[in-house]
């Protein structure tokens, strides 16, 4: 397994690259960084050429001042930039909920790069204009108050949230290592990530899902109902993609069910 750090675009990216094959790439959520996929990369890098990167403003990769440096097709052409450096015509792309809304712009943006799209926790963003603009909204506000607070801060009202009430039965172990995680993450990076890449800026990708030719997968957690309704209508869109809905799983399913998701994923990447 080897460590790398990339200059792409005037900034440093940090990746880890293991195993030997087909490339699969993976992209973390929001406040996550290249560790979460240690259990993913482990069980997969005996067949494929796995690589974690750390998106921008996450893990060891670089933490701009500017906000135009995060903004979601500027971060996919750095992705795009290092797989052009690694010297990788195309591969596989699996992003989770941030990542995943990072694969889809990608996709369609650079489809010829991408052999298949897994989509884990994942959304086309925001149809409505107006509800853009009332959640980007939203993410300044948190973004400033990560920035006045702190880490610490963010990290406790972000465990704090519904969307991670399936987690509560877990390992304690497993939880103390996940925020241990988000805790090494830093106030500039986290803010202006949301500024560039939240729900609120992210742009509308439901009219490409319709074009989306790729073999995809997308997977959700039974208890996350809000995503499972979201992937539904995305699978009738999509001409080639599976719906899987997991059980036992709320929006983290790498996190929840490791097993079972590296089932799905290896499955999936067998059919093909």
């Amino acid at each position: 397994m080897a460590s790398d750090r990339l200059h792409v675009n005037g900034h440093q990216y940090d990746l880890r690259i293991s195993g030997q094959g087909e490339t699969l790439l993976l992209l973390h959520g929001f406040g996550g960084d290249k560790s979460v996929w240690e259990a993913l990369r482990a069980g997969l890098d005996s067949a494929y050429r796995v690589i974690a990167v750390d998106i921008l403003g996450h893990g060891a990769s670089d933490k701009p001042l500017q906000v135009c440096a995060y903004h979601m097709s500027r971060v996919a052409c750095d992705i795009v930039s290092l797989l052009d450096l690694l010297r990788i015509p195309d591969c596989h792309l699996l992003g989770y909920s941030m990542g995943g809304r990072l694969a889809l712009c990608l996709a369609a943006g650079h489809p010829a790069r991408f052999r298949s799209l897994i989509l884990e926790s994942a959304s086309p963003g925001l149809a409505d204009a107006a509800e853009r603009e009332l959640r980007r909204r939203q993410d300044e506000s948190l973004a400033e108050r990560i920035e006045i607070k702190g880490i610490a801060w963010f990290v406790d009202y972000w465990e704090r949230l519904p969307l991670w009430t399936s987690q509560r039965k877990m390992s304690k172990d497993v939880l103390s290592a996940q925020r241990q995680q988000r805790l090494g993450n830093s106030a500039t990076g986290l803010a202006n990530s949301l500024r560039g890449m939240g729900s609120g800026a992210q742009p509308n990708l439901w009219p490409y899902l319709e074009h989306a030719t790729m073999p995809a997968l997308l997977l959700v957690g039974e208890g996350d109902s809000k995503f499972v309704a979201i992937n539904q209508l995305m699978a009738r869109q999509m001409p080639r993609a599976d719906l899987k809905v997991m059980p036992n799983a709320g929006h983290n399913i790498h996190l929840e069910q490791p097993l079972v998701f590296q089932g799905q994923v290896h499955s999936f990447l067998q059919g093909l």
